[in-house]
């Protein structure tokens, strides 16, 4: 998908109202500092739409990004932040738990793992938990670039024993920094959401006029003198006659 344009549309906290939106929604889930809001920015292709911080536990509430007005990528709490007391993670919890079983529009829900370490209890249990609820949970390995390519595929078969996946199940290895698997996200996303006609039927419209724009002629090159009936000087004969055997 081309991103035209993107905002931050609603912001959802533990007493707010989840929104009845009308257009679908893909969600992302994952642990506090695992790379999420990297993930949306480079989906995203912004720099700073998700604020990213070296301070895990940095996503509190749930934001529904509007992409294009033809869908919503809904950024979910960050779990298991450790300086988190226990009532405030009981929060987050309640939060993503309440999202996931209210919204109408959800098409799909992606798990964020930090590829170079073994899922955590919380990633299990998350994992569990999705699958329980009836989702099929899509697993992004984030941080990608901090490992050798010989190490990814070892890691992805690691994170899928340990979480004991669903047969099927898609593991994505991803990197913020070389955008490595963002392509292959998008097009998991564009095959679960149904466009609004009105999208198509511009996109086409647009497709359209551009097919029927006249090509672009080249320009005219312009003459090094005016056409003359005047007999040409012998020096610039022999100047033209010198360059056509050089060229030659």
């Amino acid at each position: 998908m081309i991103i035209k344009n993107v905002n931050l549309e609603t912001v959802c906290g533990i007493t707010s109202a989840i929104p009845d939106n009308l257009l679908d929604e893909v969600a992302f889930a994952g642990k506090s500092n695992v790379g999420k809001s990297s993930l949306i920015n480079a989906l995203m292709n912004r720099k700073s739409l998700a604020r990213t911080s070296s301070q895990p536990g940095k996503t509190q509430t749930i934001n529904f990004y509007n992409v294009n007005e033809a869908m919503y990528l809904v950024d979910l709490p960050g779990y298991g932040y450790a300086n988190a007391n226990i009532e405030i993670k009981a929060k987050w919890g309640q939060m993503i738990e309440n999202y996931l079983h209210t919204s109408k529009r959800l098409k799909a829900v992606f798990l964020l793992i930090d590829i170079r370490h073994e899922p955590s209890e919380n990633d299990q249990m998350m994992y569990e938990w999705m699958v329980h609820q009836g989702f099929a949970p899509i697993i992004i390995a984030t941080k990608s670039d901090k490992l050798k390519k010989m190490q990814i595929l070892q890691h992805v078969q690691m994170i899928k024993d340990i979480l004991q996946v669903e047969p099927g199940t898609i593991v994505i290895p991803f990197s913020a920094e070389s955008k490595q698997g963002r392509e292959e996200i998008w097009q998991i996303v564009e095959s679960v959401i149904e466009l609004p006609q009105g999208y198509i039927e511009a996109e086409n419209a647009k497709r359209e006029a551009k097919q029927k724009q006249p090509a672009p002629q080249e320009p005219k090159k312009k003459e090094r003198w005016k056409k003359t009936d005047r007999p040409v000087a012998k020096k610039t004969l022999r100047k033209e006659q010198k360059k056509k055997v050089k060229k030659k």
